[in-house]
């Protein structure tokens, strides 16, 4: 087995069978792109996971900027105080509302 970097940067792992035979694995695409070569080789490309960050976290919810440009607002409440959920909901959405016109003004 070889691990080397592509001109990329991404990891390029290459396997190298004791009996190759072309064909045996279809190409894949998982945490990368796997692939059986015509020499019996296999090699893998690993993708790199682009996650995305959070703007803003307070105990029960979070907000957070993502690759396709939007924001997004998420709130999570455990079984246990489920039964006060629109006031946390109420008092989390005011925090992250006025976080983000803080933001806001001072892109202007």
């Amino acid at each position: 087995m070889a691990v080397s970097k592509t001109e990329s940067g991404m990891d390029y792992v290459q396997v190298m069978p004791d009996n190759p035979s072309a064909g045996l694995v279809q190409p894949f695409c998982g945490m990368g792109r796997g692939q059986l070569l015509s020499n019996g080789s296999f090699d893998f490309i690993r993708k790199i996971r682009i996650r995305n960050k959070p703007l803003y976290k307070t105990e029960y919810a979070t907000t957070s900027c993502g690759m396709d440009k939007k924001t997004r607002f998420i709130c999570t409440v455990p079984f246990e105080v489920d039964i006060d959920f629109p006031d946390i909901l109420e008092r989390e959405a005011k925090k992250h509302a006025d976080y983000m016109r803080g933001l806001m003004k001072k892109r202007k």
